[in-house]
């Protein structure tokens, strides 16, 4: 037999030996059970692309949340998932409430009031937007404020602040844009809880 031919064969014959040595030990524990802390997998958290497919705008604001406005946060999304919308839709509501009402259920605020607006999204009963009573109810101003964005062509092809905006009709258009990074992380965090 050739001599190349020779070694090939026993090299071969060779590796199959030692895999063998080698998968045969760790294939016979494979099958013994694993003890420890089983693993979180982040699969149920919303895909970021998702949350923010433009990218944010501009530079980013932040505040932190107390316990009712982490409530309002929690509302707002069941009344997304109530509406049948998608993640996109709770980040552009949140976004909305923190720039109108820093996610706080505005009641009348005197002269500091700006009209008649009330509540997380500062709705005014005046422009249609429904009783004081139901416009600082958080489901249903949030639902009026889906109402109004799902009647916007392309809202989810939109930045933001356009979408937010062309819902709003706010004097300051822009304003929306600050708040994008802050809504969709809140969204990450609460959509399925």
């Amino acid at each position: 037999m050739n001599s190349i031919l020779t070694k090939s064969v026993l090299g071969v014959a060779g590796l199959a030996f030692t895999g063998g040595v080698f998968a045969g030990p760790v294939a016979a524990h494979a099958a013994e059970p694993v003890h420890g802390k089983p693993v979180a997998v982040q699969a149920d958290k919303p895909d970021a692309g998702k949350l923010i497919p433009h990218g944010v705008q501009g530079t980013q604001s932040h505040i932190d949340l107390n316990d009712e406005q982490t409530a309002n946060v929690k509302a707002i999304i069941a009344a997304t998932k109530k509406a049948g919308l998608p993640e996109r839709a709770a980040v552009v509501s949140i976004a909305t409430s923190l720039q109108e009402s820093k996610l706080e259920n505005l009641g009348h605020l005197g002269d500091r009031n700006d009209h008649d607006s009330l509540g997380l999204f500062q709705q005014r009963p005046s422009s249609g937007w429904g009783t004081p009573e139901q416009i600082t109810d958080p489901e249903y101003s949030t639902l009026a404020f889906l109402k109004g964005l799902k009647q916007v062509d392309g809202w989810q092809d939109m930045p933001l602040t356009d979408a937010a905006q062309t819902v709003q009709v706010s004097a300051y258009p822009d304003a929306y844009a600050q708040w994008e990074q802050q809504a969709a992380d809140l969204v990450a965090q609460h959509w399925n809880n």
